[in-house]
């Protein structure tokens, strides 16, 4: 049977690939969801890739990953700056977390430069755009993998 990964995306992921020259790159979500469902299959992950712009229905699908995932990757946006449920669900999560961000949120506005996720990600990765979705999802594999030798 293989693991199964939540891949959590937060407010206005949806939006990804809409503004050609924006922040996050021209790749659209739906391209970005194919690839990575691609990538999980390689990887021989089971993936619930999901997109939600309401924090209440990103923290039940946390609640749902501790009884039916093995690992959460989430970019919960901005969520992410200001979440303390969000947080509090993630704390209760028992495998490995990927916190992911498809910009640099260092090299912007100083208030992305706190993230409430990264309290409970075991790692983060950020600033490498659809390219970095992918590496959470090599990343999870990994310790996944550790984690049942």
């Amino acid at each position: 049977m293989s693991p199964t990964v939540f891949f959590l995306n937060g407010p206005n992921a949806n939006l990804y690939g809409l503004d050609k020259n924006g922040t996050y790159g021209s790749e659209s979500f739906a391209s970005i969801e194919t690839g990575c469902q691609q990538h999980a299959e390689n990887l021989g992950l089971e993936l619930k890739f999901r997109q939600s712009n309401h924090e209440g229905v990103l923290v039940d699908w946390i609640q749902e990953a501790r009884q039916s995932a093995d690992a959460i990757i989430i970019n919960a946006a901005g969520l992410t700056y200001s979440s303390v449920p969000i947080l509090d669900a993630l704390l209760a999560f028992e495998g490995p977390i990927i916190e992911t961000h498809m910009s640099n949120i260092w090299k912007r506005e100083s208030f992305r430069h706190h993230s409430y996720i990264s309290k409970a990600a075991t790692g983060v990765i950020a600033g490498l755009g659809a390219q970095g979705y992918r590496m959470a999802l090599s990343a999870v594999a990994e310790l996944l993998d550790e984690a049942s030798s």
